[in-house]
């Protein structure tokens, strides 16, 4: 099979989505198929529109030899138009991991946002959706998915299951779990993802700021460069709060050093406004981490309150200061939930098996 892959930029971004792309082709690769990628620059969202009237874009893509071609979701801006004016011979599939006019923002933006994307959505033949949530997200635009093809292929935790040791940390057994949620002294939290607002690390630190000094300590792992504004934010955010005794930025980190600290803390905590799904959560559930996040999006399709994490409302510091006091304080109950976690991770697909299901959608009658 032929298979053509469009995205902003590198593949080798860090990030959840790029990540779930990147598993795809791996796979897909290694099953013999072509998989052509078709990369455009990273800019900003006006400038993207213009896209739409690229002449060279338009015929690059009406060149391609392909069987189908993908379209990251996240390209939207710079295809909401030009799909429609395209005379192509195969296909569009769009992977749709979430969408922006669902993210945390003043409604008027939000408005804009969701007339591009709906304009998006109208113009491709069917959805390849990371989970429930994202599917039904897109039904609200008003996209019948009665007369599309579509697939939910969840994404896995398993990231580091098969790398060798020393590349990654074991992933720990059910008694090694016990042994760390007992563990005297502050609570270990871990925050993964991007330092950007979306991702909640100021919620985090105003709850931090309001628990009893010592009950907590917090390992930051993400990117500062997708938003240098709010990297600064929150670091100046740490030095107001007297959090800088508790509080280590480690900057964007490869598999190995990322694996490390999920093996050494207690609790993931990535409260965003918003998940398409949430890969980090499941990845630190493959350690045994309880994670906490927030009720908007698809953490809910992996989170079950009181049982393997909790669900906060949006940027609502109150309610998760209340969960770490709760989690610091019990250590008993924190095992059980330790070892719930393992159990839920342990109940998704893999990354293979996730593919597979992908590339079954492929090559359907339905969807080529």
């Amino acid at each position: 099979m032929r298979i053509g892959l469009l995205i902003y930029g590198s593949l080798e971004t860090l990030s959840g989505g790029y990540l779930y792309d990147r598993k795809l082709v791996e796979y897909l690769r290694a099953q013999g198929d072509r998989v052509e990628i078709i990369s455009i620059p990273w800019r900003s969202y006006p400038l993207h529109l213009m896209d739409n009237f690229s002449a060279a874009l338009q015929v690059r893509l009406e060149r391609l030899e392909v069987d189908v071609l993908l379209q990251d979701e996240l390209n939207h801006p710079s295809l909401f138009w030009l799909n429609k004016k395209l005379d192509l011979p195969y296909p569009v599939i769009s992977i749709v991991h979430h969408l922006r006019c669902s993210e945390l923002r003043p409604g008027w933006q939000n408005q804009l946002y969701a007339r591009v994307e709906r304009h998006y959505l109208q113009s491709v033949d069917g959805f390849i959706f990371n989970s429930q949530s994202t599917r039904q997200s897109v039904e609200s635009q008003g996209i019948d998915l009665g007369r599309r093809p579509w697939v939910v292929a969840y994404p896995a935790g398993s990231r580091f299951e098969k790398q060798p040791p020393p590349a990654a940390a074991p992933i720990p057994a059910d008694t090694e779990i016990l042994r760390r949620a007992s563990q005297p002294g502050p609570l270990r939290l871990v925050f993964a993802g991007s330092l950007i607002a979306r991702k909640g690390l100021h919620t985090l630190l105003d709850a931090l700021a309001t628990i009893p000094a010592g009950l907590c300590e917090l390992d930051v792992a993400g990117s500062p460069d997708a938003d240098p504004a709010y990297a600064r934010r929150v670091r100046q955010q740490v030095q107001w709060l007297g959090l800088k005794k508790i509080v280590r930025f480690h900057g964007a980190l490869a598999d190995a050093p990322l694996s490390a600290l999920f093996a050494q803390a207690q609790v993931m905590v990535t409260p965003s406004s918003y998940e398409g799904f949430g890969i980090v959560y499941l990845e630190g559930m493959s350690f045994g981490l309880p994670a906490i996040a927030s009720t908007a999006g698809a953490a809910h399709e992996l989170i079950t309150p009181g049982e393997n994490g909790f669900l906060i409302k949006p940027e609502s510091s109150t309610e998760l200061a209340l969960h770490l006091h709760t989690l610091a304080k019990d250590r008993s109950l924190l095992g059980r939930m330790a070892l719930a976690a393992r159990r839920r991770y342990e109940s998704f697909p893999s990354w293979e098996q996730s593919a597979a299901q992908i590339r079954e959608f492929l090559t359907s009658r339905n969807a080529v």
